[in-house]
């Protein structure tokens, strides 16, 4: 089986500008999700589908794979990250090159390690899955959750009678934003991501940092010094 990670990383970001090539720890934030991909000796190919000939060149000195830049009509803040990817393997089958899996790891999740790539791939050859997709568990109950009227008042806000009952015995997940593995037919027939034949890999809340704004940055950044001290590394 042929296995292609794809890495979107487009130049424009409105939340934290540039922060795919932000230095990190050190290195570029994309620089960690490409070695966790190499590293995980899962892919034939590890593509990084950015915009900008800069970013291209920095993923390629961290090993990616950048043979083509993403259409202009893909770099929009409405294009979808589906659309995109199947773009890609569509030009990649242009040059000759096809697969039967991708992946997409996004470059704001550096937390994740190559080892949750290879335990995500052992769910997804076990299980014989059509994907697999990265969870965690809630920091709090979804229960405890609702929107808010105008005058912000919280009249039946939650049902206390539920919140009591399920708090204790049920465990809620989110979907975390890391890996996103899929068969390549999946994708391109437009099936369900999450069907029948999907399965979660559960994540540490503790890699699964997605980072959107600086506040993010900055406690992502904390934790992998952390995990980098205490492995002994100075890099």
């Amino acid at each position: 089986m042929r296995n292609l990670a794809v890495i979107p990383a487009r130049s424009g970001s409105k939340g934290l500008k540039n922060k795919n090539i932000r230095m990190f720890a050190g290195k570029p934030l994309m620089a960690y999700t490409i070695e966790s991909a190499i590293n995980s000796n899962q892919f034939e190919c590890v593509h990084v589908s950015t915009d900008s000939l800069k970013y291209a060149d920095i993923a390629r000195q961290y090993g990616a794979d950048v043979p083509f830049l993403r259409s202009e009509k893909l770099s929009t803040d409405e294009a979808g990250t589906w659309d995109t990817v199947r773009f890609v393997i569509n030009e990649y089958l242009r040059l000759g090159n096809e697969f039967d899996t991708v992946t997409v790891l996004q470059p704001t999740s550096p937390l994740r390690t190559y080892g949750d790539i290879i335990a995500a791939f052992h769910i997804f050859e076990k299980k014989e899955a059509e994907a697999v997709v990265s969870v965690c568990e809630t920091e709090y109950s979804p229960l405890l959750c609702n929107v808010l009227p105008e005058n912000g008042s919280l009249n039946n806000f939650v049902d206390l009678n539920i919140v009591g009952r399920r708090q204790q015995s049920q465990q809620f997940y989110r979907i975390n934003g890391a890996i996103y593995i899929q068969r390549i037919d999946l994708l391109m027939r437009k099936g369900k991501l999450y069907g029948e034949k999907s399965f979660a890999y559960i994540m540490a809340k503790r890699s699964s940092i997605d980072i959107d704004d600086d506040y993010d940055f900055t406690i992502a950044e904390l934790l992998l010094l952390k995990r980098l001290n205490m492995s002994g590394r100075t890099e």
